[in-house]
């Protein structure tokens, strides 16, 4: 199995209440159930106060890296990451488990 975890930071000036960081997340939420590859799928907004912390964070799995990729290429995700270009930048890693 192939664990993908992103973390978002959003930008400067930008709240989680703002209009598309909402339609945003909302993207993202739905594609657990929107994706066949998708074995495990959870996501949140950060609890901590730390400076170094992330804003918000997905943690997914699929079977393999060939199912990885085809998550990645779906247009569901291609359209919620198009979204979260607006507001925010993220870094992720992938790793087997």
């Amino acid at each position: 199995m192939i664990r993908h975890l992103v973390l978002f930071k959003l930008n400067e000036g930008v709240e989680r209440d703002d209009p598309r960081v909402v339609k945003g997340v909302e993207a993202f939420r739905a594609l657990g159930d929107k994706i066949p590859e998708l074995r495990f799928w959870e996501l949140g907004w950060n609890v901590s106060d730390r400076p170094i912390a992330y804003d918000f964070a997905i943690n997914s799995a699929c079977d393999d890296a060939d199912a990885l990729r085809r998550y990645v290429e779906h247009p569901d995700h291609q359209a919620g990451v198009a979204l979260w270009r607006e507001f925010a930048t993220w870094v992720i890693a992938d790793y087997e488990f």
